[in-house]
C-alpha cells in the first residue's frame, strides 16, 4: 500500500472528546511551558490531527 492508499481504507481516527474542565486544565499547563516547549510543539500537531479526523467523518 502507497501513501495515496492511505485515504481509501474508508475509516477515520476515532476523535477522543474531553471535558471542557479538563480541556481547561491542559490549556493551563500548554501555557506554563517554556517558549519553544518540544510538547507544545507536539501538542499543535496533534490539534491538527483531531481536525482532520474530524473532517473525515464528517465526509465519511
Amino acid at each position: 500500500m502507497g501513501a495515496s492508499d492511505v485515504g481509501s481504507l474508508g475509516a477515520c481516527s476515532p476523535v477522543v472528546e474531553y471535558s471542557r474542565e479538563f480541556q481547561a486544565r491542559a490549556a493551563e499547563e500548554l501555557a506554563q511551558l517554556p517558549e519553544g516547549s518540544a510538547v507544545a510543539e507536539m501538542f499543535s500537531d496533534y490539534a491538527v490531527m483531531r481536525e482532520q479526523s474530524r473532517a473525515c467523518e464528517i465526509s465519511g
